[in-house]
């Protein structure tokens, strides 16, 4: 999960942010203060920061403010990531030195959000600033090929699922839940996206939800302000949605039996253990 706030620098909240929720419910996050470290591409996906590199800062190898060939990223940047629509790549270390997050994987999108055209997953107007936050579901489905090195141990894969999105605005939701499965056995095409909560809307605010399935080269979607919808969410452990369109209706549940794990979240007052995630 990569985060960068106030990047225009100057205040107490600005910087970046990486974290992994690994296995197990295993945690790890490095933070990057430096914003000028960030760069990213304006029109497709693209982003990345280096907090450390090997070379000097007036070498071109060096400069952050671009993306790099996987072998100069791996020869130069001793902590960071980068990331795109087909290649992920980064290197966290420990506090005390030492690498604690390693990983080098290429993507390939099966399915974003919509049929075979990219949607706005809570509307056209969701690009407006008008909704706090802005919300896009990148790739509902994919597939991973590559590997990663987890606090000593080496996990190679070859056609994972894989899922990515983005958050954007002033704002994050009060209150919030989301649910996402792209592994389905006995259904490689299937994938499941949920999500609700409370977003601001100008000077009010609402309760919005939506759910998102991707099966067999068909998109149904669902959307609390298209469509009859309701759901009940317990604190933690229960979640249970329903809605209807003119042609389907679909029930959702999800249950987790373990307590999950905290992660960061980006508040007013900086970044805070204020979401709960499990795997």
């Amino acid at each position: 999960m990569y985060s960068i706030d106030d990047p225009a620098g100057g205040t107490a909240q600005s910087g970046g942010v990486a974290q992994i929720l690994g296995p197990n419910e295993t945690y790890c996050c490095r933070t990057f203060p430096n914003v000028n470290q960030f760069w990213a591409w304006p029109h497709r996906l693209g982003l990345g920061c280096v907090r450390s590199r090997s070379l000097p800062e007036a070498s071109p190898a060096a400069q952050p403010t671009r993306y790099l060939s996987p072998a100069a990223f791996k020869s130069t940047v001793i902590e960071g990531y980068q990331a795109t629509a087909h290649q992920h790549q980064g290197r966290l270390l420990a506090p005390s030195g030492h690498p604690e997050a390693e990983w080098n994987y290429q993507t390939q999108p099966i399915a974003g959000w919509g049929d075979s055209i990219q949607q706005a997953t809570a509307g056209w107007m969701s690009y407006l600033p008008v909704f706090e936050p802005g919300w896009q579901v990148l790739m509902a489905h994919g597939l991973a090929t590559g590997q990663m090195r987890w606090r000593g141990q080496d996990y190679s894969f070859e056609n994972a699922p894989v899922y990515a999105e983005k958050n954007w605005g002033g704002a994050f939701p009060a209150k919030w839940f989301w649910l996402q499965c792209n592994a389905f056995e006995d259904e490689p095409s299937l994938s499941v996206t949920a999500a609700g909560g409370i977003r601001e809307v100008l000077v009010w605010t609402e309760n919005v939800a939506i759910i998102g399935i991707h099966h067999q080269g068909q998109f149904y979607e669902f959307a609390s302000f298209k469509t009859d919808f309701t759901w009940q969410v317990d604190p933690w452990g229960y979640w249970q949605l329903t809605a209807r369109s003119h042609q389907y209706q679909v029930v959702l549940t999800g249950i987790a039996k373990d307590e999950g794990a905290y992660v960061r979240v980006p508040t007013r007052d900086g970044m805070q253990f204020l979401c709960r995630d499990t795997t």
